[in-house]
């Protein structure tokens, strides 16, 4: 039976450890089966680590963390942090994801590294969270339905300066999701927003979404 790493699997958990590259740091991390790429770094996060900038701010958004490589990569990246710094003075990663596992796998990844991250089921994020930052490998297998209501129920909370950065496969339609998020994030925000391609490596487009009053 296939088990659909966007649910919370019924079997048991096995943990097992490995080592990762994160934006040219090696940390240890645990994963399991019943997540998203549970044996290795996926392809297009990889792309999405090595494409976006340091990220700037304070508030984080890993939308779709699975094990929580990318959790781990804006709380590392995102600090300035030196010796002196306090665990108050970190930015704070949300890391959001519908399968509980998987946030049980983020949230002792972030503990074991040194990162503040909170992890929570989508309807658990407190309302009024905004975020400087929001990086993400959507869930594209989801179907293009629900992948839209989740963009558009995230984006938008996006700080007015904020940017989010999301990988997508090309042959998967990256392209045509660009299009549609200039228009549907018109509507449903009355704001104009820049959806623009920053770069593209291996089969995947990186998109960077702002505000455009930013």
């Amino acid at each position: 039976m296939t088990v659909h790493y966007f649910l919370t699997p019924e079997t048991p958990e096995q943990r097992t450890q490995m080592q990762v590259e994160l934006r040219g740091r090696t940390v240890s991390v645990v994963t399991s089966a019943g997540v998203f790429s549970p044996k290795a770094l996926d392809k297009g996060t990889a792309v999405l680590l090595e494409s976006a900038p340091d990220p700037a701010g304070s508030e984080f958004l890993d939308l779709g963390c699975g094990w929580g490589p990318i959790t781990l990569a804006l709380g590392l990246s995102g600090a300035n942090l030196s010796t002196e710094s306090t665990d108050d003075d970190a930015p704070r990663v949300t890391a959001v994801d519908v399968n509980e596992r998987s946030l049980a796998l983020t949230r002792d990844n972030a503990a074991a590294n040194g990162v503040r991250a909170e992890t929570y089921l989508p309807e658990d994020v407190p309302a009024e969270r905004r975020f400087d930052v929001i990086w993400s490998n959507p869930p594209i297998r989801v179907g293009k339905e629900a992948l839209h209501q989740i963009l558009l129920q995230w984006l938008p909370r996006l700080s007015p300066d904020g940017v989010a950065w999301l990988v997508v496969q090309k042959n998967l339609g990256a392209d045509s999701l660009q299009k549609w998020l200039v228009t549907a994030l018109a509507e449903a925000t009355g704001q104009s927003w820049d959806v623009k391609r920053s770069a593209t490596s291996k089969g995947f487009r990186v998109l960077a979404v702002s505000r455009k009053s930013r």
